[in-house]
């Protein structure tokens, strides 16, 4: 099986320019030690503005979708993609790219069964009316959707940076389900069992079902 190779641009204020964009990609192609890259994506909307308390902002998402058509047209990439883009601005850039007859191949945001609130399920159901596939980060919620914490085990999670794996915002974050998690894990399992899979494998197909490609993260293969 051929590997798929996916990489981003992160947008930046000194990154203010379509060829900015394509001499990243032509980086990432020479280090990659690829003719092409199966997948190019915007790592996220352009809210870094430095100079926002100032009242001067100068959004350049509309310069990165131009950047990214010309990667394409220039053959660096087959396919280009976005991240954590809502629906408005999913839409805006879809057309932006159409004008270069360039598809929107993907959008990459935090999707699973806990994680359907703040615009994430309006966000996969966009993505489904226009034809952009979701790529689904977080589909196991860090952990939580895969059996491996407790209520009691994630009270007792250290946010030390020093002494944990997670950062101080996950662990926040995974505290903030511990009371809720329990009836829905025991739900999962008992439809695990009547189906003779793993949790993991359960929460996987929710998100397969809303279809979106999730993206799981794994220590071992």
């Amino acid at each position: 099986m051929k590997p798929i190779i996916a990489t981003k641009f992160t947008p930046s204020p000194w990154r203010n320019s379509v060829q900015s964009v394509v001499d990243a990609c032509e980086k990432s192609r020479q280090r990659l030690g690829v003719d092409q890259i199966d997948l190019y994506q915007l790592h996220m909307p352009d809210i870094v503005q430095p100079l926002k308390g100032f009242g001067l902002t100068l959004n350049k998402d509309a310069i990165y979708w131009e950047g990214l058509a010309e990667c394409y047209k220039r053959g660096l990439v087959k396919n280009v993609g976005v991240c954590n883009y809502g629906p408005t601005l999913l839409s805006q850039c879809q057309e932006a790219l159409a004008k270069h007859s360039v598809p929107l191949a993907s959008n990459q945001i935090a999707f699973s069964l806990i994680g359907r609130h703040n615009g994430s399920q309006e966000t996969v159901d966009k993505c489904n009316e226009l034809g952009i596939k979701v790529l689904a980060y977080y589909p196991f919620a860090m952990g939580l959707l895969t059996g491996k914490y407790s209520k009691e085990s994630l009270a007792s999670l250290d946010e030390s940076l020093t002494n944990s794996a997670k950062s101080v915002l996950e662990i926040k974050d995974l505290k903030a389900y511990a009371d809720d998690v329990g009836p829905l894990l025991s739900e999962m399992e008992r439809i695990a069992r009547k189906r003779g899979k793993t949790i993991a494998q359960v929460a996987l197909n929710y998100v397969i079902c809303k279809g979106a490609i999730p993206i799981p993260g794994a220590r071992t293969v």
